[in-house]
């Protein structure tokens, strides 16, 4: 049995094998994700952002265990950030949710950012295809949270939540513009510390403020994640949002909208290697550089005639 006949008769080893194949960029990746293709765009998937200290490794593990009580299978994909040295998760999945990995019906996997800009790799929304085409029906993305580029998680989640926590000094840098724009649900965490209810309040207005939609109001709920407080709230409010999604219709602009992105990115990571490769690696590049160091020549020039030499 290959690994793509694996996946689908929902083989652990093989769905492994796969993720593995595609992270590294095996020769059979592109042929793996071609074949699976066609079995994807079942699953749910949930994205999980917000600073670093928020405590979203443990809301994601109760969430993870909620969604089980709830008779459904579930996939982390926990974005992690790159090892300068061997390129993989510095944060092995194996460490943050060991007791998850024993259950069946949950998959784990660690996946390092790679250098993305967003923190989100390409990788990760292959990941996050392999996981559905091997049947698990709820996929939650669980981001580094570093800032405003966490916005890319948009681009893979249908339901994008934000953890914050108290007493992070200025707790409203903590949830930037970009960020809290995103949000379908925020969530506060450790909740039992000191400022709570300030910060509730400096959400509510920032929504106020940035209330573009009238149609979903996005909640807030409270979570102490590690004594397992207001997890099921959570997961009501996250399946209120699936819910509202698929009665508007809303569900089918995400989604399209997402694959316009996928294809977007795929092409210019395509065009980019192929620059690089075929013009920015070579010797005549080289002097090329020399010539506007020396500014014999002009970089918008240089530019347009790259440009022209790639469309044709």
């Amino acid at each position: 049995m290959n690994i793509v006949e694996g996946v689908l008769n929902h083989s652990r080893l093989a769905l492994s094998k796969a993720i593995t194949a595609v992270e590294n960029e095996y020769d059979e990746a592109v042929s793996i994700m071609t074949q699976i293709y066609p079995h994807t765009g079942n699953a749910y998937v949930i994205g999980i952002t917000g600073p670093p200290g928020a405590g979203k490794s443990t809301l994601t593990d109760k969430l993870a265990k909620e969604y089980r009580k709830r008779g459904k299978t579930v996939g982390i994909v926990a974005i992690d950030p790159t090892s300068p040295y061997s390129g993989g998760a510095i944060l092995g999945d194996r460490i943050r949710m060991m007791d998850l990995i024993a259950d069946e019906g949950i998959f784990v996997r660690s996946m390092a950012t790679r250098g993305s800009l967003g923190g989100l790799s390409q990788k990760s929304g292959d990941a996050v295809k392999l996981m559905d085409a091997y049947g698990i029906e709820v996929i939650i993305v669980e981001t580094v949270g570093v800032g405003q580029s966490e916005v890319d998680i948009v681009k893979t989640a249908d339901t994008t939540m934000v953890v914050v926590v108290p007493g992070l000094g200025d707790d409203i840098q903590a949830i930037k513009a970009g960020i809290l724009e995103i949000g379908d649900l925020f969530t506060i965490n450790k909740a039992d510390r000191e400022g709570v209810d300030k910060l509730n309040i400096e959400i509510e207005m920032m929504l106020e403020l940035n209330q573009e939609s009238v149609e979903w109001r996005p909640p807030i709920n409270r979570t102490v994640a590690s004594k397992d407080e207001g997890v099921i709230d959570v997961v009501d409010s996250i399946e209120e949002h699936r819910k509202f999604l698929f009665q508007t219709g809303k569900i089918e602009q995400i989604r399209a909208s997402r694959i316009k992105t996928e294809i977007t990115a795929m092409i210019n990571d395509r065009l980019a290697r192929y620059v690089d490769k075929e013009i920015i690696s070579t010797d005549d590049f080289a002097n090329t550089v020399i010539k506007l160091q020396n500014r014999e020549i002009d970089p918008y020039s240089v530019v347009d005639n790259v440009v022209d030499s790639v469309l044709k």
